[in-house]
């Protein structure tokens, strides 16, 4: 059964309660085990956050009597991870050899014990259990821990609101390129089922991979005659596509018994039922000239939740949009990852989820979440409402964007900007997993991990100043 946490106390172990965090130091890791620390030593936030991961992590899991590795250890490995910035594979290895890191853990070498070892799918599967509705419980309880530390007098919340695009490692999408990818993981699929008849598969493979660069050459490019040498390429192209399509359509019909073959056959069938849809998009557009509505075009085959979004800073950004929520301490309040709508038809539903759980006394947005609805809406349940209008203004409009505590606030909601980009350095500039469900907890740690940062920076800049007090004292 899955347990809390119990250190093995034995010579030469330091207790957590005990561990030393050097205090006067910029070093990411250090700060967020500070807050860690803080938080596993106090029994009222401590009792909180076990409850919540005994809850979800363990309410599925049968009680065999094999431990797993602890609540503590898992959450601890998860902050880690996204606090740094840092791969599966280095967070394995801090796991292991970070002397630190392994303290505040409670599983580092004592004088008659090599302390407790991870392996790579191990921390892997565990942080998995993890999900975006348990974070954002987890992330409510944080927020209370940093009031506390910070000492916030009042309860109302004066809060800035702004979005930005969290990017996939997703290639720019094109029909022929995405028609592409199916074929190229249809051939994995049948590499790995071993079937007899498949003998070419790496021939096919380089075949269909050169008639894919000749579109993308002839489509790139100009020169004469640019258009016959496009429909003619991508008839070719499309011509040893089909003969491909029929091949694999056999493969489809076989009646596997092994489990494993035939989970690989249905995974082939989404594979071509992707080959089937890119088919009839390049038919469409290059040989038929016919213009594709955005909603049939797919981004990508692996990603297929992710979109492009042009926000005006760049060309175009490949990923999902994320609008994050700030307090005056610069903790995240809350976070919502939007799909397919704008920053006003998403204001209300976050705003209304925070007045449930919190008082605002003010709320600053930029000019990308105005409308007029929104404004007179939330003007009657919080006292300041920071929305600068988008295009002319009006006389009383006027008036108001040139009041002295109006510019004091709009100019307050630029530290967002900062919180953002900090965001960023915690692995959001780019999102490496893969399917949905794990870019939503990937979001929600690198929330979580940037705020016990924050909380952690305090602390550590606290205890350095009593340090100096003590010595001058002394």
């Amino acid at each position: 059964m899955r347990k809390h946490f119990q250190q093995q106390l034995s010579l030469g172990v330091t207790p957590i309660s005990e561990v030393e965090i050097y205090p006067n130091t910029r070093d990411h890791m250090a700060n967020l085990l500070a807050a860690l620390k803080y938080i596993f030593i106090t029994p009222k936030w401590n009792k909180q956050i076990f409850k919540l991961l005994e809850a979800n992590i363990q309410s599925t899991k049968k009680k065999t009597g094999r431990n797993g590795m602890s609540l503590w250890e898992i959450f601890v490995l998860a902050q880690t991870r996204l606090c740094m910035n840092i791969g599966y594979d280095q967070l394995h290895n801090f796991s292991n050899y970070h002397i630190l890191l392994r303290g505040i853990m409670g599983v580092q070498k004592g004088y008659f014990n090599e302390g407790k070892q991870y392996t790579y799918q191990n921390i892997y599967d565990n942080i998995s259990l993890l999900d975006d509705d348990l974070l954002k419980e987890i992330n409510a309880i944080i927020l209370k821990v940093g009031h506390e530390i910070f000492k916030k007098k009042s309860s109302e919340l004066s809060l800035k609101t702004d979005s930005f695009v969290v990017e996939t490692a997703t290639h720019f999408p094109t029909d022929y390129s995405l028609l592409w990818d199916s074929i190229r993981k249809s051939l994995d699929i049948i590499e790995k089922l071993g079937l007899p008849k498949w003998r070419k598969s790496k021939d096919w493979r380089r075949k269909l991979k050169s008639l894919m660069r000749e579109v993308g050459r002839i489509s790139s490019k100009g020169g004469q005659n640019k258009e016959e040498r496009l429909i003619k390429s991508a008839q070719t192209y499309l011509h040893k596509t089909n003969n491909l399509k029929k091949k694999l359509e056999e493969v489809l019909n076989y009646e596997f018994t092994d489990l494993k073959k035939l989970e690989l056959q249905i995974e082939l069938l989404y594979y071509h039922e992707m080959l089937l849809k890119h088919i009839n998009l390049i038919e469409r557009r290059l040989i038929n000239c016919e213009k594709i509505p955005h909603s049939e075009k797919l981004i990508s085959i692996f990603q297929p939740f992710v979109e492009m979004i042009n926000k005006g800073k760049r060309n175009v950004e490949i990923g999902k949009k994320l609008v994050i929520t700030t307090e005056e301490n610069n903790l995240i309040v809350d976070w919502e990852i939007c799909t397919k709508k704008s920053d006003s038809e998403v204001l209300i539903p976050i705003i209304d989820r925070i007045l449930s759980k919190h008082k605002i006394k003010r709320l600053s947005v930029d000019k990308g979440f105005s409308s007029k609805e929104n404004k007179e809406l939330l003007s009657l349940y919080i006292e300041k409402v920071i929305m600068p209008k988008k295009g002319k203004l009006n006389k009383s409009e006027k008036e108001e964007e040139r009041e002295t505590q109006f510019k004091k606030y709009r100019k307050k909601h630029s530290a967002i900007e900062s919180n953002i980009n900090e965001l960023e350095h915690r692995g959001l500039n780019k999102c490496p997993d893969r399917k949905e469900s794990n870019f939503n907890r990937y979001i929600g740690l690198a929330c979580i991990s940037y705020n016990l940062h924050k909380i952690g920076q305090y602390i550590s800049r606290k205890k350095a100043k009593s340090n100096i007090t003590l010595k001058r004292s002394a």
